[in-house]
């Protein structure tokens, strides 16, 4: 088969998938992304044929700003459509091709190859109310802004209108697009590489000031791709604040950027770890903010982890919630959608009300008071990721849709 994906930061969600075609000699794997994309520096994809375009940097003068984000999508669109006409004029034809619908990439893929099946990425319908954007009363949105995100819905509804098939993780995500959609729409994770994300009852994590941590000591872990407010970073901080005075032992570890990656930014210049580390103290001796970490690290602090802290608005689930689980940390999490899809309180995971910090600080100080006690909880979280988002599953789904929209059976 010759599969294609198109993301301008590839492999993201599609980085399962694209070892998976990879791994074929009866595949070809063709790839197109923005030119600074992770894919350049990822040897195990190696055999993907990418070819980069260079993402639009200016607005138009004297556009409106609700139609700025759009401008750049069509821009995005027409570059990605000049790498397929090239394709076609050399005579390339794809079997099936697969594209995240966000950014309009995939704009005009059907007016290059109106033949040629699209799975579409659809990833989140935006509400203006209700969801994510109103959630947070102490960051409040302006009704200017409300407007805006209604807008942000134009390319991703276009997108889903010239796809064959959209994809989506969770049920919640799908509740929230339009009903006339929903017949279009498949469920289908990413999928948790199982294998690869386990417990490992020796692991040992040396931290920058040489304090070497293993399972046996009192370790709680935050990720998160920047530390910010969706994720529930100001929460975080205050309960941080609260477990330093309560646990004289506890290490807490927190990896992340200082960049936004949903949301706005601060209007002082500052980031949300600058500013909250002004405004609540925390013992500098015993909580670790690591940055960003490579993938081999982030695992071996979910490894030495009894307890991760996740928190989330109302928006799509990361991938450190699913990886924690896998790794059989006991997750204490916000009962926020779609969190509740994946964890049942007190069986697989802890759920706490976003907002309370101090609620928090109990649920860390009941695990390290009483481990025996939260081993089953460790062990249901990890047997949920199993027998629910395994990847191999994943990639059977995916094989059968396939299937049904392509002449292919079995696909290799």
């Amino acid at each position: 088969m010759n599969v294609l994906f198109i993301h301008r930061r590839l492999p993201a969600q599609f980085k399962h998938l694209i070892s998976f075609f990879s791994s074929s000699s009866q595949n070809q794997v063709f790839g197109i992304s923005q030119d600074d994309a992770p894919i350049c520096q990822d040897n195990e994809l190696a055999r993907v044929y990418c070819k980069h375009y260079e993402p639009p940097h200016e607005k138009s003068p004297n556009i409106h700003p609700f139609a700025a984000d759009f401008e750049l999508c069509v821009k995005n669109g027409l570059a990605v459509a000049a790498i397929l006409t090239r394709y076609k004029n050399q005579g390339i034809h794809f079997d099936i091709a697969f594209a995240h619908l966000g950014w309009g990439e995939a704009l005009y893929f059907k007016d290059v190859y109106p033949l040629v099946p699209l799975i579409g990425y659809s990833e989140y319908y935006y509400h203006s109310q209700g969801t994510d954007v109103d959630f947070d009363p102490q960051y409040p949105i302006s009704l200017e802004h409300q407007y805006k995100v209604r807008t942000l819905n134009a390319q991703l509804l276009l997108g889903m209108i010239a796809s064959d098939v959209c994809v989506l993780p969770t049920c919640w995500q799908k509740s929230l697009f339009p009903q006339e959609l929903h017949s279009k729409i498949k469920i289908i994770h990413e999928g948790i590489d199982i294998n690869n994300i386990q417990p490992e009852k020796d692991a040992m994590l040396i931290l920058p000031d040489g304090t070497a941590l293993t399972k046996q000591d009192e370790v709680v872990s935050y990720s998160a791709r920047n530390l910010e407010p969706y994720r529930g970073f100001h929460v975080l901080m205050r309960a941080v604040s609260e477990i330093n005075k309560r646990r004289p032992n506890c290490h807490i570890i927190i990896t992340g950027g200082d960049e936004v990656s949903y949301g706005v930014k601060l209007s002082n210049g500052l980031s949300y770890r600058e500013q909250l580390s002004r405004e609540i103290n925390v013992d500098p001796n015993r909580v670790h903010f690591l940055g960003f970490v490579d993938y081999s690290l982030h695992l071996k602090i979910l490894q030495i982890s009894s307890a991760h802290i996740y928190l989330t608005y109302p928006f799509v689930l990361s991938w450190s919630f699913m990886e924690a689980l896998a790794s059989a940390c006991v997750v204490i999490a916000s009962n926020t959608a779609p969190v509740l899809e994946v964890i049942k309180h007190e069986h697989n995971g802890l759920l706490v009300d976003f907002f309370d910090h101090l609620q928090i600080a109990d649920q860390v100080d009941r695990i390290f008071s009483d481990p025996m006690r939260f081993r089953a909880i460790a062990q249901n979280a990890r047997a949920t990721i199993v027998q629910h988002y395994d990847l191999q599953n994943s990639i059977a789904q995916y094989q059968y849709l396939i299937e049904n929209l392509t002449s292919y059976s079995g696909v290799a």
